[in-house]
């Protein structure tokens, strides 16, 4: 196994819309519809996480772009991640685990007590990273209620049981 010099990973706050992030959408969705031989987006529109509550990161190895990760509002006080991925020849180096950090790190900021997100039973290595992340098994929700292929998670958020929220969740 490969190991990406924590030095050379960077994960940084983008526009959705952006180059690097319009390409590693793309890339997501056609793998996601290869595995499940729809579109892939999953719905996925950028303007999602543009407003309060929302973000969206890029994970850089070096100079490249490999890996995308992003929040929206789902609820009071409960965010959604979406579109998380990794670029297939970046894998297995810690990008999505350091994706994952940051998007959690970002929802504390914006006053989330708790994350939730939806993968699918076609990919394991996602809910082997959610799971060893601390992220439970919850009954799919919203869109995903029927769908024999979801796979739902939720986390709470330490540090932000005080009782109220901010920015974007209310």
């Amino acid at each position: 196994m490969k190991c990406a010099s924590q030095n050379l990973v960077s994960v940084t706050r983008e526009d959705p819309s952006g180059p690097a992030a319009t390409r590693l959408i793309a890339a997501l969705s056609a793998e996601l519809g290869g595995r499940y031989g729809d579109d892939g987006t999953g719905g996925f529109r950028p303007d999602d996480v543009q407003g309060p509550g929302g973000a969206f990161v890029v994970a850089w190895l070096g100079e490249r772009a490999v890996g995308c990760g992003a929040l929206r509002p789902l609820a009071p006080g409960v965010g959604e991640l979406k579109r998380m991925f990794v670029a297939g020849d970046a894998r297995r180096q810690g990008i999505a685990r350091r994706i994952l950090e940051a998007l959690e790190t970002t929802a504390r900021e914006r006053g989330y007590e708790a994350l939730r997100l939806e993968t699918g039973t076609l990919q394991p290595e996602a809910i082997g990273l959610y799971e060893s992340a601390g992220y439970q098994r919850i009954a799919p929700y919203g869109l995903y209620a029927d769908d024999p292929l979801s796979v739902c998670f939720e986390k709470r958020l330490p540090g932000n049981d005080e009782g109220g929220t901010r920015e974007g969740n209310g």
